[in-house]
Formats: C-alpha cells, sequence, structure tokens
C-alpha cells in the first residue's frame, strides 16, 4: 500500500524554508479595485483552480465549515457557493481545492467533494439543488457558471479531484488498500481509465497526464490522456538515490518541456536516519532526466520549482550552506551566497518582484540583501522584499475535525527590508514568482482571506504552490 504526506501548504520552518500563512477575516462584498477585483465575500484557505471563465476555491464559513466557491474570472462576482468536506485528506496536503475542467464552446465544470447529508443550501446565482440525502461524502460535479449539478459519484476516502487533461481525476479509497484514480468524463462522469495505487497529479495537456505514484517507491509516470496508456516510467530514486521518502513532502513545476521536481527530507524517528532529497529535472516528452541536484532544500517563500527555485545545500551532518537562486531549465546555479554572509538569527526570507535579489527580513529592525548574481550586499534604503504575512500561523478550526491540522495558503505582505515594517499598500500585487499565471491571469489570497485577481498578460507560469 502507498504512503506519504505531501508538502505543508501552510506551516515551513525557518531553516528549511520560511513562515507560513495568514488567518482569514470575516467576508465582505466584492468590489473592483484599481488594480483588478477582489472578491471578500470569500475566506479562502486552499489553492485556486481556474478554467471557462471561472475561478474556484475552497473557502471557510464563519462557522467552520467549508464550502466551494466560484467566482466570475473577469469581475470577481461571486457566483455560488455549496458545501464542501474532506474524506481521507492528510493535513500535510493542506485544504483540498476544487477542480475546474473546460468542456468545450466555452463552458466548463466544476467538482468538488460535497457531504451528502447536503440539504440544497447552495448559495448563489445558480440555485442548484443540494448533494442528497443521507451520510458521506461524494464527488459533485457542477455547472462552471450556474452551479446546476451535473452528476455525482460516491467516495469512501479521497485526496480531492484534479484536472488532468480533457479529464477528472480523482484518487478512491485512499484509506484502503484497493487504492486508485480514476480519470472521468468531466460531462457525464463516465470512466476513461484507471490507475492501481494512489497518484498525484503534477502536470498535464490536452493529450498527456504526468502523475506521482505515491509508493515505497514512487515515480514519475505519463499517461495518454485518453486512453491512460502508460507513455513513461521513471523512477524518482533514480534521480536521487535510493531511500526516497516522501513523507517530508513534494513540490513540481514545469518549465515549456521540462517537469521540476523537489523531494523534501524526512528523517525517520526510529532509525534516526534522513531520507534521500533534492531537486530534479525530467523532460515531458520521454522522462529523461536531464539535470540533478541532490541532498538541497527548497526555500520559502521562493518560486516554484519550475520557475525561479531557490535552494541551501545540507551536508552529510546536516548543517546548512548559503542560498543559491537555480535555472529551472538547466539546473545551473545562476546566483548565490555563501554561509558567512548570512545575518545571524531572527530573520525570514523577503524577495522582490525579481528573486535575484535576496533578502533577510528581521521584523522591526534593519535587515540585509544581497544581489545572487554577484553574491554582494546591496543597500537597504528604499529596497522593499515579499515574505510572509504571519509567522506562527494558527492552524484553521473546523467543524468536525478537531484538531484539524490544517492550514490556509499562506498570503505575503511587503515589507521594508530597512525598517523592517511593513509597507502600506494593501492594494499592491505580490511577485509573479508567488502568484503565478494562469492565461494571463493572477489570483491570489491577501492576509484577511479574500481573493484578489488581476489580468495582466502574464505568460502562463507555475506560482509557489503550483497547480491546484
Amino acid at each position: 500500500m502507498t504512503r506519504s504526506i505531501p508538502a505543508l501548504t501552510g506551516l515551513f520552518l525557518v531553516a528549511l524554508a520560511g513562515g507560513a500563512g495568514c488567518s482569514g477575516s470575516d467576508a465582505t462584498t466584492a468590489a473592483k479595485e484599481l488594480h483588478g477585483w477582489r472578491a471578500a465575500e470569500v475566506n479562502v484557505v486552499s489553492r485556486t483552480a481556474t478554467g471557462a471563465g471561472v475561478a474556484a476555491t475552497t473557502s471557510l464559513r464563519p462557522d467552520g465549515g467549508l464550502e466551494t466557491v466560484a467566482v466570475d474570472l473577469a469581475s470577481g462576482r461571486k457566483l455560488w457557493a455549496y458545501p464542501a468536506t474532506m474524506v481521507g485528506r492528510l493535513p500535510g496536503m493542506g485544504v483540498q481545492a476544487p477542480a475546474v475542467v473546460a468542456t468545450g464552446d466555452g463552458q466548463g465544470v466544476v467538482a468538488a467533494i460535497e457531504p451528502t447529508s447536503n440539504d440544497g443550501g447552495g448559495r448563489g446565482e445558480g440555485g442548484g439543488e443540494g448533494g442528497g440525502g443521507g451520510g458521506g461524502a461524494a464527488l459533485v460535479v457542477r455547472d462552471a457558471r450556474t452551479g446546476a449539478r451535473k452528476w455525482v459519484r460516491p467516495v469512501h476516502s479521497t485526496f480531492g479531484p484534479q484536472r488532468c487533461g480533457p479529464n477528472l481525476c480523482l484518487p478512491e479509497n485512499t484509506a484502503l488498500s484497493r487504492a486508485r484514480v480514476v480519470a472521468l468524463d468531466p460531462v457525464g462522469g463516465e470512466p476513461r481509465w484507471r490507475l492501481p495505487g494512489i497518484a498525484e497529479v503534477q502536470w498535464s495537456d490536452p493529450s498527456r497526464v504526468v502523475v506521482l505514484r505515491l509508493a515505497e517507491h514512487p515515480t514519475l509516470e505519463a499517461r495518454d490522456a485518453r486512453s491512460g496508456k502508460a507513455l513513461w516510467s521513471t523512477p524518482v530514486e533514480q534521480a536521487l538515490g535510493p531511500g526516497v521518502d516522501l513523507s517530508g513532502g513534494w513540490s513540481f513545476g514545469a518549465t515549456h518541456r521540462n517537469l521540476v521536481g523537489y523531494i523534501a527530507p524526512y528523517t525517520n524517528p526510529k532509525t534516526k536516519t534522513t531520507s534521500a532529497f533534492g531537486m530534479f529535472s525530467v523532460r515531458l516528452a520521454d522522462g529523461h532526466i536531464n539535470w540533478i541536484r541532490p541532498s538541497v532544500v527548497r526555500v520559502y517563500p521562493s518560486g516554484s520549482p519550475g520557475f525561479a527555485p531557490v535552494v541551501r545545500p545540507v551536508d552529510g551532518q546536516g548543517e546548512y550552506g548559503g542560498f543559491a537562486l537555480l535555472d529551472a531549465d538547466s539546473g545551473r546555479v545562476r546566483g548565490q551566497i555563501g554561509t558567512g554572509q548570512i545575518p545571524g538569527t531572527g530573520w525570514w526570507l523577503a524577495f522582490p518582484e525579481q528573486p535575484s535579489t535576496l533578502g533577510f527580513l528581521k521584523h522591526n529592525a534593519g535587515g540585509a540583501a544581497f544581489d545572487l548574481g554577484t553574491g554582494q550586499a546591496t543597500p537597504l534604503e528604499g529596497r522593499r522584499g515579499w515574505s510572509f504575512c504571519v509567522t506562527d500561523p494558527k492552524p484553521l478550526r473546523l467543524a468536525n475535525i478537531k484538531p484539524s491540522g490544517f492550514y490556509p495558503v499562506a498570503s505575503l505582505c511587503e515589507y521594508d527590508l530597512a525598517t523592517g515594517k511593513r509597507v502600506s499598500t494593501g492594494s499592491a500585487t505580490p511577485p509573479l514568482w508567488f502568484t503565478g499565471s494562469q492565461d494571463g491571469w493572477r489570483l491570489w489570497r491577501d492576509e484577511k482571506g479574500a481573493l484578489h485577481g488581476v489580468r495582466d498578460g502574464s505568460a502562463t507560469t507555475p506560482g509557489m504552490y503550483g497547480i491546484a
């Protein structure tokens, strides 16, 4: 049986990574702002998926319940909301996001896990029916714009749905020995193909799907999107060596032709041994390994492994080295600083719009900044950087999940590195390396939990959290 605890989406260690997520606040109304729109009727706690002209996310209600919310991508206007739940989701994975799949002619569907005891309490324009009676949960697929229910598939336990090319992919029975992934037709729900065991989609296009098979010996595997036929398979241990354990977490991001992956270290509490870890790249066309950076940890906040990854090397005694910005295509070091340049302790990482400058934020005190290209310190006067709004986040207070162990996705705030104080420009758009971009749209959660959107024409780019 497979086993894993994926990468934390809200809680990070500063020595390895950085800070963590921000708590939400009461929702108000969607309001247009100069930079785009802000949907304050939601308290976003998951990543956000887009497609068919909508953005869909999981929101936390004041009563501790979860709901799937869809907003119009062009205006931020709330379209509909229905109760959501989690059955079998592991806390380290963060709150599951809905999946959005375009079905042609500008139409699409939103898929989410809903409680089957839902009595039809959906709200919004759609006014569609609820999930039906009884206990348990089901995958419910709704019209992206109206919320009208299209079809339902009961579930025992699942990590949640994902878009996989033209399909919906759903891990099923994840708490049982008969776990599998099923690829479903988003229009009618008919199974197209199945994959035994547990897997998570890391990348897809209209013809191919690349999954990470969450097994004792994990593999990256490409499948034909329509038939499920295996196209290639690459063991992760082929890149990083034997002893990979996914319990420490992972993340992936794609460049235009490669998939860059990061596997975090995990120290077994019984044996006290640390698993193999590091970053590597495979060619999407055939799974060929392009480059390997073993024994490095990804830092947070920072860009996706597929876009401006920043890492720290770790030696055999567990001692951390300096910081290096890698080129996602080649794996080469684009810039770095040594351990002797790190300004003591009590800092959090902060990057400006371009991650080629590395900032060390010290709250309410002067920090430090370095040009990674030259390795030289840069003046702090007027230097700003983006870092986590909250460095000691509290877990979400979820109804019927106590203690929840789930955290919301983190938010970034802008700081003056010379003073260590917040910059009071709450409407500022976080950098591209954090938000990512999908079809020219950039979406992010602010520290109040509201969802922001701006269309700036940016090329499609993975954000810090990867795909939803």
